[in-house]
């Protein structure tokens, strides 16, 4: 379980290929923190811990993972935020967060607002936003400011954008999305009905 407040900046400093599998190597601020099968959401993603040495800890995606999530376009040098699960009896700051990314969504616009920054991205996925809803982008966790069908844009504040990887966001960026969980039960329930 996460909150989608993100705690840090990871760096992928290797990559490597192990039949379907990809090993990723993250070097990060928050590695001697760390232990072996610990969960940590990398954009978004709950991945397990399975090696740390140094500064610099490995996961291990599967082909589903890679699949699914925006980690098969990660390169050396990619920026990626990260999060450690919440503590029971923390402060939920974000919303409930899962760390199962439901879809990929494209970045379609970055919009300087002089002072802060908005950005739209478009998804092909059944699940609605909702304006003033939450929405979970590469594991930040944020207010959906304009919604449509298979579109959304959020508002971020100069702190996000400087501790966050959205700084390296441009059109046709790909990340991660989890929607929020309260609304895909919802959505589930009025889609079961209709049976």
């Amino acid at each position: 379980m996460f909150t989608g407040i993100i705690e840090t900046l990871g760096r992928v400093v290797a990559i490597e290929k192990d039949q379907s599998n990809v090993h990723f190597t993250i070097e990060s601020a928050i590695t001697h923190e760390l232990k072996i099968d610990q969960s940590v959401a990398h954009n978004g993603c709950c991945l397990t811990v399975v090696k740390i040495k140094g500064n610099t800890y490995i996961f291990t995606a599967i082909r589903e993972t890679l699949d699914k999530t925006n980690l098969g376009e990660w390169k050396i040098g990619t920026k990626v935020n990260l999060e450690r699960c919440m503590l029971l009896g923390a402060r939920l700051d974000g919303h409930i967060v899962q760390g199962h990314v439901d879809t990929t969504a494209t970045c379609i616009s970055v919009e300087d607002l002089n002072g802060s920054w908005k950005y739209t991205f478009r998804y092909d996925f059944d699940q609605p936003t909702v304006a003033k809803g939450s929405v979970t982008v590469n594991g930040v966790s944020l207010t959906v400011v304009d919604s449509e069908k298979g579109l959304f844009s959020v508002c971020i504040i100069p702190y996000t954008h400087e501790h966050t990887n959205f700084h390296t966001f441009q059109a046709g960026t790909k990340v991660n999305l989890e929607f929020d969980i309260i609304g895909k039960y919802v959505a589930r329930l009025i889609e079961m009905q209709k049976v």
